[in-house]
Order: C-alpha cells, then structure tokens, then sequence
C-alpha cells in the first residue's frame, strides 16, 4: 500500500509512519514545520526508516496514493487535503488508522485516559522490554533515554506481537478501539468537559475485552462498574491491586503493590509524585494482565529512565539549581507537576506556555483559581506566550489576558517569546530553586529547557 502521512512529524503521527514503513508499506509524508527547517531530528528519523519526506504544498498527492492519513492539526483548506480530494485519495484520520492497528493486535492494548497516557506506554513499553517480551509501541512521547527531539514512543515488532498505544479522547475517536485490553487511567476536565467525555470513555470500556481501571478516579470506577473482566487498581483497600505511597519524593517515589493473593511488591520509581506512582502501578497492571509476573513488572521499572518532557529532569547546574521540563497542560496535570516540583524545593520558578488558543479559552477560569491555590508565597510563576501552530484560529486571547486574571500578590510575569522566557528565568532563579517548564505541542520546550539549564 501507498501511504501519505499529511503532519507527519507530529508526536502520535510519526511512529504510525514508521510502523507502515516496517510493515512493508510505501510510506512518504510531509510537515510544515519540515518546510519551515524545524524539527530536523524527527525528519532524520524518518528518513532512516525508508519514508520520503516532500513538501506540504499539495504536490506530493497523486492518484497512485492508496491512502493520506492527516493529523488533527491539518485542516481541509490546506493544498494537500485539497489536492487530496481531487485525486479521490482514501483520506484517513489518524486516529482511525492507529485504531485499526490496535484492533488487529494480539493483543491490541489501547491507553485511555485524560492524563497520564503517555507516561503508561513508555512505563509498559519499558517493562516488555525488560522482560523480553517483543511489542510494537506507538506512544506521544520518546523514552528519555532518547530525548525529546524524537517525539513520540515507538518499536516495531512481528504481526503475532501485542501492539501498545496511547488513545486520545481528544477528537472523539475513542469510539473507534476494540482492544483486547483496554486501560482507562482516570476522566477529568482537558479537551472536553467531563459530561462530554462520558459516553466516549463509555463506549470504549464496553469494547474492551479486558480493562484496567484506575480506582483512585470516580468517574472512571462508574462508567466501568459493570464490566465483566475488570481490573482495578488504586490506592482504596478493596482494589484488586492496592497502592499504598510510601514516599511521593523528593526525587524517587516509592510505594508497595499488594495483590488478590496477598503478596506486597515494591515499586521503586526514578521519578517523584504520587501521579507517576499512579501511572506506574497502571502500568503493572497491564503488565499482569498481559501475562507477566508482578515481581518482574515492579523490578523493571527501578530503572525506568521516564518519558521526554514528563517530569524530565535536565539536570542540577553549578549554582544548584534544578531544571525540570514537562508536558502539563491542563489544570490536573499542571497541579501534579508544580506538587511534584515543591516536593524537591524550597521554591519553585515555573514557566507555562498555554497550547493553544483555544485551550487557554477552555483553560482561562480553571487556571485563575487554581494556579493561586497550589502556589506557595515564595514561588514564581510566569505565562509564555500562547503557542501558535498557524491555521485559521481565533487569536483575540493572549497569555496577557491570562497574566491580567491572577491577582497581585502572585507576581506573575510574563515572557512572550522563549527569549523571553530565559531572561525571566535567569532574574528569578536562586541557589536551591528548581525551574518547572511546562507545556505542549510546541517542539522547542524540550530545547528551552536544555537551554536554561546550560545558561543558568
């Protein structure tokens, strides 16, 4: 088959491209950030598995395509889906092509959730192979170990191997996943409000064969109650793998995990906060359900090297100063990162950069009351310029607006650009702090935060 991926350099685009690529398939693509220079070490991936890359300016679309897949972020005004449909190319949403995949895993292992999805894959990703078991991985984020450049989590493996992925409700297409496990970490408030999201999530329990629950969320534990093969995990006493946190941080996080049969495991975790001791014992969980023995689960991850831009530290420059890059960005996730950051220090130099547009919109009252409940008077708090990833959005909102919302006291800055932001940085940080960059879908925040700790 012939496949063009339209936004192929996205995060959950380009491990899809390379699996069609290691499946045999014809496989070129295009990304306007490719025509713009940037993210050259995502496209040299790419290009390393056999796939052409061509430029975003319909060219590349002819009538012996078998299919284009596009990314959410690909509008139907742009050359490509124009030429696309004059061509009467079979044109495919992401998210139906890795639904189709998952589908036909043995088995298909589909991460659901509002949080936490990412940082599942790679714990479990990291797990299989830990214990030599082959899996094609197609994740949001790259293992660490790789950096963040390489944006997304990825490996390829025989037909007859479990396929593990991240499944967004983002776009509506939960719907779509019939997996043999299914994984639904928690519901809350992110692309949608939680009424929106229920029927989705729903419907994806419904199609599981067998599901893991994460038990600490309400929401999650009702739409499953009725399934007949679940698996829940959590912190309450009568979950079918019990959590107890021993210590959150500063910079490890360490619990046990008692199973059915009574015996306590204990979870060793490089990273701090009670969330990633939550996404950790998920990931046990299907590791168990997929066969494998607890003890090997929990030992796997003690040197489990965390997901790029999850909580990822850059390291500790000279003058002891931490520097911390992360993906948060929507109100739980920004929570969990700045709790997990004042864990390790007496104050916190946070840096934010919204989106989105529209996600600052859907963000804007969430953010005005919770960013002045969970900072400390000592910490520091600055808004980054919205992300603009082009296209025809609506920009009569700005990270101003936002700053304008907080109250006084919070002395909030404000740094437009990424040269902004290491000049606010570099007045506000002090021996002992730790500097939080936090944020999504702009491919320069793993590099802004390398860059501040080299300059700091």
């Amino acid at each position: 088959m012939h496949i063009h991926f339209s936004g192929i350099g996205g995060a959950g685009m380009n491990p899809l491209a390379r699996l069609m690529a290691a499946r045999g398939h014809q496989v070129q693509g295009s990304d306007r950030d490719f025509d713009r220079g940037r993210n050259e070490a995502v496209a040299q991936l790419l290009r390393d598995a056999g796939i052409t890359l061509l430029s975003q300016d319909g060219s590349a679309i002819s009538e012996g395509l078998d299919r284009m897949v596009h990314s959410a972020a690909v509008e139907a005004t742009t050359p490509e889906m124009q030429a696309a449909l004059a061509c009467k190319v079979d044109c495919v949403p992401r998210p139906a092509l890795l639904a189709e995949v998952v589908n036909a895993g043995s088995p298909g292992v589909a991460v659901a959730g509002t949080s936490g999805k990412s940082t599942v894959v790679g714990m479990l990703a990291w797990i299989l192979r830990r214990c030599d078991c082959a899996a094609s991985v197609l994740g949001g984020a790259a293992l660490a170990e790789r950096g963040a450049n390489h944006m997304g989590c990825f490996a390829a493996a025989g037909d007859d191997a479990p396929v593990v992925a991240e499944a967004c409700e983002s776009d509506g297409t939960l719907v779509g996943y019939r997996p043999g496990l299914g994984v639904i970490l928690n519901i809350s408030r992110d692309h949608g409000e939680v009424e929106a999201l229920r029927e989705q999530f729903s419907c994806f329990a419904r199609q599981s064969t067998r599901l893991v629950v994460g038990g600490d969320c309400p929401e999650a534990m009702a739409l499953t109650a009725e399934h007949p093969n679940r698996l829940v995990v959590g912190m309450q006493a009568d979950a079918d793998l019990v959590l107890d946190i021993v210590q959150p941080g500063p910079w490890r996080g360490t619990a046990t995990l008692t199973g059915s049969d009574g015996v306590e495991h204990l979870l060793d975790l490089p990273q701090p906060g009670i969330h990633n001791l939550m996404n950790a014992a998920a990931a046990v969980a299907a590791a168990i359900a997929l066969g494998l023995e607890p003890a090997a689960a929990t030992t796997a991850l003690q040197d489990f090297p965390g997901v790029a831009r999850r909580f990822q530290v850059m390291g500790r420059t000279e003058g002891a100063i931490t520097v911390v890059d992360d993906y948060a960005h929507n109100g739980a996730k920004i929570e969990a990162a700045i709790s997990a950051a004042q864990l390790g220090c007496n104050r916190l130099v946070a840096v934010f950069q919204p989106h989105g547009f529209g996600p600052a919109r859907f963000m804007r009252e969430e953010l005005k009351e919770l960013l002045p409940r969970i900072l400390r008077p000592q910490d520091r708090f600055c808004y980054a310029g919205i992300y603009d990833a082009g296209g025809s959005a609506d920009r009569s909102i700005s990270s101003a607006d936002l700053q304008a919302d907080l109250p006084g006291d919070l002395r909030c800055g404000l740094a437009p650009s990424h040269q902004d932001v290491l000049g606010w940085v570099a007045d506000q940080a002090l021996p002992g702090n730790t500097v939080l960059v936090m944020g999504a879908r702009d491919p320069q925040l793993g590099a802004l935060a390398q860059t501040l700790y080299e300059v700091l």
